[in-house]
């Protein structure tokens, strides 16, 4: 599989952080209590991970620590767009959710409020009865 650059996996590992090891140190010093709920596999941990796995996880990392900070910031962004702020059940599903598909969830949160801002409101129509008796008992 080869990435957006044209590298294989293990090309881009070595390329951007010499070798896996390094980049699963990268992770772990990005993957802090605030941003990351851990959920790997201790027996095996991080170097036993694919490439591209890991790639992904440590871009998701970087996007996240950059853009919000920590989880809460993001759940909060989120529930801000979806107009429910103090919705505490979905609150609380969406921090049992993995990072990667909170953010996924606030991108389509984000495309669903920028469409919510760009159609019009239409106004509603008078409903118009449909049978000649309806008609008639309406007036017309």
């Amino acid at each position: 599989m080869k990435s957006a650059s044209g590298l294989s996996p293990a090309a881009a590992v070595k390329e951007r952080f010499g070798d896996k090891e390094k980049l699963a140190s990268a992770i772990q010093a990005l993957a802090t209590k605030e941003l990351w709920l851990d959920r790997a596999n201790e027996d095996k941990g991080l170097e036993r991970a694919s490439n591209a796995k890991l790639l992904r996880l440590h871009s998701v990392l970087s996007a996240a620590k950059e853009r919000f900070g920590s989880r809460s910031k993001l759940v909060d962004a989120i529930l801000q767009l979806e107009n429910r702020s103090k919705d505490a059940g979905f609150k609380a599903r969406l921090e049992d959710y993995p990072l990667p598909r909170l953010l996924d969830v606030h991108k389509g949160a984000e495309r669903r409020a920028k469409s919510r801002k760009e159609a019009p409101e239409k106004p509603k129509a008078k409903k118009v009865a449909r049978t000649r008796k309806a008609r008639a008992k309406a007036g017309k």
